[in-house]
């Protein structure tokens, strides 16, 4: 057994009895939640009682025997002040993003597994008013929306017969049926993007979604990519057009080495020219090196770039920081 603790993975005392104990254990965890795991199907994802994500997999797919993976949440979702004191992300780039959030842009956070995406998100949901009706989609439920109007919506597997399954596309569509003042997508992997746009460019500012990349720039190349999985023989100028009017800012968070979690990077797309999506930088981290721990070190950055969307937060009442986008270090960690 193994544990992450502190962002790094560290080799557990407790043992299972034998191959068996552990396939007892996990029918016993899918059971509870209505879900199997035999031979015909041997993977399965699950939500559990507390919250708790729980992926096991068994042989023949498991090669060296049955395999169970569960991520545990904190009792209290992050808030800005933690991952600030945590030194993931700067002050000023948290008030950039808590203004973007009340303005109502539409926000995509990118990052690899386990780089901090959903806890991000659930961070900056917080700064959506509590008057407004959000519509949550997600694969296994891990948003803890704190407003008193969150309709929340979960997919379904296919059942023993392979019947049955609601997938996120499904769900994208109906939310947009449920008048939701914004729709918050827990992970866009496939098709559902291309819904996600629309409802962004059909009166849903101020959505959210994340997704899986490396950079800013890769994340809008994996958007056009899973757009394009919708079925539709879109041509790429008209894909990129959508996405263009649909998304102001991209949010790049990391897992770095030793463990630490940053928000590298946020980006503003600011249009198109020609064919391609433009945007810019507005805020950086950059890594220095590692420290006495072998911990990722560096500094958050501001680029100096005055952002495209500034007058728009002006005329939603956002006032800003003289300065916030001057170019200079924010912050040493």
């Amino acid at each position: 057994i193994f544990c992450e603790r502190r962002g790094r993975l560290e080799k557990s005392d407790v043992t299972f009895a034998s191959d068996d104990h552990l396939l007892q254990i996990i029918q016993r965890i899918v059971s509870r939640v209505g879900r199997r795991v035999d031979a015909t199907s041997p993977m399965v994802d699950a939500r559990l009682a507390d919250g708790s994500r729980v992926n096991a997999i068994i042989p023949p797919l498991a090669l060296d025997g049955s395999l169970v993976s569960i991520r545990r949440f904190p009792d209290r979702p992050l808030k800005a002040d933690d991952l600030i004191s945590k030194k993931s992300v700067a002050a000023e780039m948290i008030e950039f993003l808590a203004g973007a959030v009340k303005a109502r842009l539409n926000v995509l956070i990118s990052g690899g597994t386990g780089s901090g995406k959903t806890t991000l998100l659930n961070m900056l949901s917080g700064y959506i008013p509590d008057h407004e009706r959000i519509a949550t989609i997600e694969d296994a439920a891990e948003l803890r929306l704190q407003q008193s109007h969150v309709v929340r919506m979960e997919t379904r597997p296919p059942n023993v017969e392979g019947q049955g399954a609601v997938t996120c596309r499904d769900l994208a569509r109906n939310a947009l049926r449920m008048r939701p003042d914004r729709l918050v997508v827990g992970e866009s992997r496939g098709p559902e993007a291309l819904d996600m746009l629309q409802a962004m460019n059909t009166g849903h500012d101020g959505s959210m979604t994340t997704l899986h990349a490396n950079d800013t720039r890769d994340a809008i190349s994996r958007l056009e990519m899973m757009v394009g999985m919708a079925g539709f023989d879109l041509p790429i100028w008209v894909i990129r057009k959508q996405i263009a009017s649909a998304v102001h800012l991209v949010v790049q968070a990391a897992r770095l080495t030793g463990g630490t979690r940053k928000v590298m990077k946020i980006s503003e797309i600011t249009g198109m020219e020609g064919d391609n999506i433009t945007m810019h930088d507005l805020f950086v981290f950059k890594q220095t090196g590692l420290n006495a721990e072998g911990i990722a070190s560096g500094v958050f950055m501001s680029t100096g770039i005055r952002p495209h969307c500034l007058e728009h937060l002006e005329s939603m009442g956002i006032r800003l920081s003289p300065g916030l986008f001057d170019r200079r270090s924010l912050m040493t960690c």
